[in-house]
């Protein structure tokens, strides 16, 4: 039993971790700090990112390493090997840096997407020390060893993602598919959690509250991809009119109608499951902080659309609604407690 209490411990903090990535994640695209290290793993070339333009600048007398970045005429330039400079710069020492032509150093914003990566390296680290542990459930629970390992994949898959994100600079589909593999994460966490404790809860069973409970976790994971796709929106309102918030939905796509009109359906749809709950005493207590984290969310969003985006409303939106997902997943996982020869169905 002790086994399975140190080894959900660890899983709690492994999953806190991720949220913490997905947390920084949210905070670089509230500050449009995605492209603040421009390559890949490294930041212009270094473990540790430079911190002043000169740092960027071609430097006469200098030891350059292979892989270094510098800006050249407003271009990114590579170290292709190892060299000492000489006084001028020597175009045959560099090549050009092909993967994008984004070349703008912003101490701020390489400094938080750096952050978000040294937060994706320690969650990684944390996610392998759990697929050692989970080695000691295999022949107990094959599924929690399987999955453990399953999630160090799915980490180091997620960091290509990363890349290719970089790479592309910025580009929509690639940032959407990077927040769902996120929560893709989130939810084989919250079965490797669900599934190594030793006791389980047993809830009162009815049919209605569990496929409801299925439909609304959908609905939240469409609300997501919505709302990453307005979110882009937003930022290419941002190149093409600049700060002026009050113009950044003034004429927004489809997709923002949609996702404004969906949230009247996610709220309608949890405060059903919070009737059901309440009526047949069923025991979710998880489903009220979904329905006071839903109402939260509707309250960031309308705060951004009629109130100009104040800050930290991108970063909370896209944070409770993570956070969301998550209960959504583990009630559904709950559900499924009929299997419990103590459970009631109703």
């Amino acid at each position: 039993m002790n086994l399975n209490i140190n080894f959900t411990k660890t899983a709690k903090i492994t999953l806190v971790l991720i949220y913490l990535v997905i947390i920084a994640g949210a905070v670089v695209r509230m500050t449009g700090s995605g492209m603040g290290c421009p390559d890949w793993p490294k930041c212009f070339g270094y473990y540790i990112p430079p911190t002043e333009q000169s740092q960027l600048e071609f430097q006469p007398h200098h030891e350059y390493k292979k892989g270094v970045v510098i800006i050249k005429n407003e271009t990114l330039v590579v170290a292709k090997s190892n060299f000492q400079s000489s006084e001028n710069f020597e175009a045959n020492n560099w090549e050009p840096y092909t993967k994008h032509d984004y070349a703008v150093f912003n101490p701020i914003h390489t400094w938080v997407e750096y952050i978000n990566r040294l937060f994706g390296a320690i969650s990684g680290l944390a996610t392998l020390f759990l697929a050692i542990t989970s080695v000691s459930f295999w022949k107990k629970k094959k599924i929690i060893t399987i999955l453990s390992v399953l999630v160090v994949f799915g980490m180091g898959f997620q960091a290509w993602l990363g890349k290719t994100v970089v790479d592309s600079n910025l580009s929509p589909l690639k940032i959407t598919i990077h927040m769902v593999m996120a929560l893709l994460i989130v939810a084989i966490m919250l079965v490797i959690i669900f599934k190594s404790k030793s006791n389980i809860k047993s809830f009162n069973y009815n049919p209605t509250f569990k496929y409801v409970m299925i439909f609304a976790t959908m609905l939240t994971l469409v609300q997501v991809v919505l709302g990453t796709q307005v979110r882009q929106y937003v930022d290419e309102q941002v190149k093409s009119v600049g700060y002026v918030k009050s113009l950044w939905l003034e004429t927004p796509e489809l997709s923002f109608y949609i996702h404004r009109t969906l949230s009247v359906l996610v709220i309608i749809t949890t405060a059903w499951l919070v009737y059901l709950n309440e009526k047949l005493q069923l025991g979710y207590k998880k489903i009220n902080a979904v329905l006071m984290l839903i109402i939260f969310e509707i309250f960031t969003g309308i705060l951004m659309y009629y109130f100009n985006f104040p800050f930290s409303t991108q970063t909370l939106h896209l944070v409770i609604a993570s956070i969301l997902f998550g209960i959504q997943f583990y009630i559904m996982m709950e559900c499924h407690s009929k299997k419990n020869t103590n459970a009631k169905v109703i």
